[in-house]
């Protein structure tokens, strides 16, 4: 390398620019971490994919700041519901729904989550989070590849090039943050193996325009829609429900079938075929190559480098579970950092990173299985016995998209041995669950907002507005004291002691499971960890039931924080 080559020192560097480096940028914005991000292509995502996102990533978004921002984008398409198969899309009446609503197995989200599902393609959506990371501060470097790495005890040393100019450059970051995709070039430089099926099919992604598709498929508004006709198959998706089309055509790559196989003209016939309307205008604006896999890595990192998204874990496309868990890795991961980075945890916070994520990842990819042989996609051909190979509930989503839980890791009073996606959704306060949706006024007229809008900067206690509540909030200023560290105390209840009032007269206590003089400490990510009931009854962490208050939470937050 020159002499003069650039030097950069950041205390976070992240290694790809699509959904989830996109996210973990704006995430460690937001905490105040600076970073930088290299991406190898010139701009984000120009080919409509990856839509799907769920109740929880938009829970996240909402946190960050965005939601508004991706539902404004994706506003064409909020209408879109389902999904349709039929062997001939210009018969009306031919083929069925095979689902009518995004989860139709589960109860009604606006009682859980103040969100919502979101169908936002990622050419939309990476451009929104772009520029809210940007507005956070970050440097984001598109046009800019990894070459190597080298890690040692303080640190990781990259080399990055300037794809338009050729020049090389170092960046010196205290960690660095491996979304660099399924074939990821630092797990493979890591060493870390993958477990999974490995391929499941291979399509090509065609853009194509269409006025007549439109009148064809008229008021049956579908986010998707199996073509399974007996000249030809495929999956038709709406980009804009008028003229914009994507079609997914079956892709023999495994028999030495090449994307320049592909032609337009070929494209055109297969997509006329398989709509079954021989006179159809079709233009094809565009084709990308699409492997469809279920890999997991062995590991969530090594060192000073964390693996997230696709890097870390490839799953069937039924249910768009991978981008979501990806930009979900990316928010446990950030606030960790953050915590490390600024002194108020100690390194081995890192770890719980794959203490809680890895398993995660593993069974969200087991349910993704069960999901594509429930809807298969064309082209997928499921081994011999597949299904038998699936395990655990089949039930609706909400359990694995919003029912997770880390039954290991930073969270405190959890039983290790409990499944990570439960049978049956439990969002009751205990810890290693997301912490419960419930809304809020503030006292005085304020305005309405929900207890996840409380957590994103800092770890908050949640307790009630009575005298055992005043106790909390002196205990958490004393403890916050101490430790150096920011607790944000919430007295929710009634009357002029009360910080927040629910709405309703909802229960806080009765809500999160605990009692009107107990605690909820939830960690900044939204996730309880930990969870106190009053001094007379048995608490989540093992302490003396007599214990005063100051010395739970300092105890709490000790081993929380991995500060012993």
């Amino acid at each position: 390398m020159e002499d003069n080559a650039e030097q950069h020192r950041v205390p976070v560097l992240i290694v790809g620019g699509s959904l989830v480096g996109l996210s973990a940028s704006l995430f460690l914005g937001r905490l105040g971490v600076r970073h930088m991000l290299v991406e190898k292509h010139a701009g984000t995502s120009v080919h409509p994919r990856g839509r799907g996102n769920n109740l929880r990533t938009m829970e996240v978004f909402r946190s960050a700041g965005v939601e508004e921002r991706i539902r404004a984008a994706a506003t064409v398409l909020a209408g879109n519901h389902g999904i349709l198969q039929t062997p001939e899309l210009a018969a009306p009446d031919a083929g069925e729904w095979l689902v009518r609503q995004i989860d139709e197995k589960g109860p009604p989200t606006h009682r859980l989550s103040p969100s919502a599902w979101c169908v936002c393609s990622q050419n939309d959506l990476e451009p929104v989070l772009l520029q809210a990371a940007v507005e956070q501060g970050g440097d984001l470097r598109f046009g800019t590849e990894l070459l190597s790495f080298e890690q040692d005890a303080d640190g990781v040393t990259a080399v990055v090039r300037d794809r338009a100019t050729g020049r090389d450059g170092t960046v010196r970051a205290d960690y660095l943050i491996a979304a660099d995709g399924p074939r990821s070039p630092v797990r493979a430089r890591l060493g870390i193996g993958q477990t999974g099926p490995g391929d499941l099919f291979h399509n090509v992604s065609i853009t194509f325009r269409s006025r007549g598709l439109a009148e064809i498929v008229g008021d049956r508004r579908f986010v998707v829609c199996y073509l399974t006709g007996p000249d030809a198959e495929g999956a038709l998706l709406p980009v804009d429900n008028a003229e914009v089309w994507v079609f997914h055509a079956p892709w023999k790559y495994d028999s030495g079938e090449t994307l320049e196989d592909f032609t337009d003209e070929r494209c055109a016939d297969t997509i006329r075929a398989a709509v079954r309307a021989p006179g159809l205008d079709v233009t094809i604006t565009g084709k990308a190559p699409w492997h469809a896999a279920e890999r997991v890595a062995e590991r969530y990192g090594q060192g000073r480098v964390f693996l997230a998204g696709d890097s870390a874990h490839e799953m069937s496309p039924t249910g768009a579970f991978g981008s979501n868990t990806g930009i979900q890795d990316a928010h446990n991961l950030a606030w960790k950092l953050a915590a490390v980075l600024d002194g108020t945890a100690g390194p081995a916070l890192l770890d719980t990173y794959e203490a809680e994520r890895l398993p995660v990842a593993r069974a969200t990819s087991a349910r993704a299985s069960a999901r594509s042989l429930e809807h298969s996609h064309p082209g997928y051909e499921p081994a011999p016995g597949a299904a038998a190979g699936l395990g655990g509930p089949r039930g609706g989503l909400l359990p694995v998209v919003l029912g997770y839980r880390y039954p290991r890791g930073a969270v405190l009073g959890t039983d290790p041995e409990l499944p990570v996606v439960p049978e049956k959704m439990d969002l009751s306060g205990a810890p290693g669950t997301r912490a419960p949706h419930m809304w809020l006024r503030r006292p005085g007229g304020g305005g309405r907002l929900s207890t996840l809008d409380l957590y994103e900067r800092s770890f908050v206690l949640l307790t009630g507005a009575g005298a055992g509540g005043k106790d909390w909030y002196a205990a958490a200023e004393l403890v916050a004291g101490r430790l150096a560290v920011v607790i944000d105390t919430y007295r929710i209840g009634e009357g002029p002691e009360a910080d927040l009032t629910p709405e309703a007269g909802g229960d806080w206590a009765r809500v999160h499971g605990t009692s009107l003089d107990g605690a909820v400490l939830v960690r900044p990510d939204g996730f309880v960890a930990w969870r106190a009931a009053a001094p007379d009854r048995d608490a989540d962490l093992d302490l003396d039931p007599d214990a005063d208050r100051e010395a739970a939470l300092f105890t709490a937050l000790t081993s929380l924080l991995r500060r012993g």
